[in-house]
């Protein structure tokens, strides 16, 4: 009997080789009309604002989006909640969590993943509370007063930290018995395509022991453990080992890829490993030069184990092109998802 999905993926995520490769994702796509190996759970209090399309978030932080960037949602420009680090306990206060209904909350998501068909038994679910804690701080201060804070208040970034902490910490207590996950996700955008937003060292003294904290949750019940990181964050690899992550993604083409796929093997997995860079966003690009892209990225980041595909034209609501470009790109993936290791048996 084929194993499903979910099976494969956790054989993945545990260092193992699968039968198939899996895809990299938050859930169903609209439209879909078969399982996929992954859904996201993430509780009402913490992502109602996403859910909504926009809106305030917990901590008071408006997120807006529009058509241009597919709804895509950023803190609203210039309308920061914080301009002084060291008046954070003033601004930032951690909801009432004693009306929270976990049970509820984790049916009327289990129900939506139900209707694009995956369920318990044929998808994982992970469970991630926010966008990540440098990712927060910049929600609350913008990117200049936030590097600003971290460099000369680093002490009160800290505390705000541990104090937002401590809180995701209790929405995992109410969460964990009752969503049962099979991962434990983190996030947290600490790069742009060129570099990381901070030295490694700052990111381990300012971050990483809230991250380690968290994912203390997966590592004590032997859950696999990932990490999303946009951009090239390759220097922060070792640090999220040391934690228990063993899977990164969107892990994208700006890191050397197959240096890391070398260096590491199956012990990171690479959930991801494509990007739209160059040549595939020219207005003249082949269908070929799609379906090859994908093809040469099974060839480097699949053979082995370690490796789950992902990834996806962007473009505005209504680009029609972007949607067939994917398509193109999304097809060739699947065949190659289910074949590979029948033609790559070793």
């Amino acid at each position: 009997m084929a194993l499903t999905p979910k099976e494969n993926l956790l054989i993945t995520l545990n260092g193992g080789k699968p039968e198939e490769i899996q895809t990299y994702g938050f859930g169903p796509m609209p439209g879909a009309t078969e399982p996929v190996a992954n859904c996201y759970f993430e509780p009402e209090i913490c992502s109602g604002h996403r859910f909504r399309g926009g809106g305030i978030d917990l901590w008071g932080v408006n997120w807006v989006g529009n058509a241009e960037t597919a709804n895509g949602l950023i803190p609203e420009p210039g309308n920061f909640i914080l301009d002084d680090i060291t008046r954070w306990r003033e601004v930032i206060h951690a909801p009432d969590l004693s009306t929270i209904d976990p049970e509820e909350d984790y049916r009327k998501q289990l129900a939506g993943w139900e209707k694009w068909g995956s369920t318990r038994e044929t998808s994982a679910v992970t469970i991630n509370l926010h966008a990540g804690y440098f990712q927060d701080l910049v929600s609350f201060m913008g990117f200049e007063n936030a590097f600003l804070a971290m460099y000369e208040e680093p002490d009160e970034v800290y505390a705000l930290m541990d104090y937002i902490c401590d809180f995701y910490c209790r929405v995992l207590d109410l969460y964990m018995p009752v969503v049962k996950p099979d991962i434990v996700g983190l996030m947290d955008d600490a790069a742009s395509e060129r570099s990381l937003f901070m030295s490694p060292q700052m990111y381990e003294d300012l971050f990483l022991p809230f991250h380690r904290r968290q994912a203390k949750y997966g590592v004590d019940l032997g859950l696999p453990v990932t990490m999303h990181c946009c951009g090239h964050a390759e220097e922060l690899i070792d640090l999220w080992l040391s934690i228990g992550v063993k899977g990164w993604n969107p892990a994208q083409p700006s890191n050397d890829l197959a240096g890391i796929k070398k260096k590491y093997g199956n012990s990171l997995v690479l959930q991801g490993g494509w990007g739209t860079n160059n040549r595939l966003l020219s207005a003249d690009v082949t269908d070929e030069e799609i379906r090859q892209s994908i093809r040469d990225t099974f060839e480097m980041l699949a053979p082995g184990g370690g490796f789950c595909y992902g990834g996806g034209f962007l473009g505005a609501i209504g680009d029609t092109e972007m949607r067939r470009r994917s398509k193109v790109l999304n097809d060739e993936a699947k065949y190659l998802a289910k074949t590979f290791y029948k033609t790559h048996p070793d």
